[in-house]
């Protein structure tokens, strides 16, 4: 099971944010973050929603995994979580072009997306 996370600083959020060019550093604060966020919102353990190779969080309720593969798994890039919890990208389209990898029940995050919006 992923260890529980928690969202980053507000400050250290917003300057990762604002960076044209992120550093794998920014990368990983801003994907837990992001990850933390959607738990908090949707809190549950029937999803496992993975942005390696930073973290993994299980949310959205519904039938318990304890162990062994999910059965129900969401997995991309950092850069596209980012874009996702942004709103820089919509759901649909990210799943579209295989941004996206999502198999099993409750994996459509469309509903929680974006976690925040970020002006242009």
């Amino acid at each position: 099971m992923p260890a529980r996370l928690s969202p980053a600083d507000p400050a250290a959020v917003a300057e990762a944010l604002a960076r044209q060019e992120r550093g794998p550093a920014d990368l990983k604060l801003l994907s837990k973050h992001f990850l933390a966020v959607l738990a908090d919102r949707a809190p549950g353990r029937s999803v496992e929603v993975r942005v390696p190779p930073y973290a993994a969080a299980q949310v959205i309720e519904g039938v318990r995994h304890t162990r062994g593969t999910p059965p129900a798994v969401v997995e991309t890039d950092p850069q596209t979580w980012i874009a996702l919890a942004t709103g820089a990208l919509e759901w649909s389209t990210a799943v579209d072009e295989g941004r996206v990898r999502a198999s099993g029940e409750r994996t459509d995050l469309a509903p929680y997306l974006p976690l925040v919006e970020v002006a242009p």
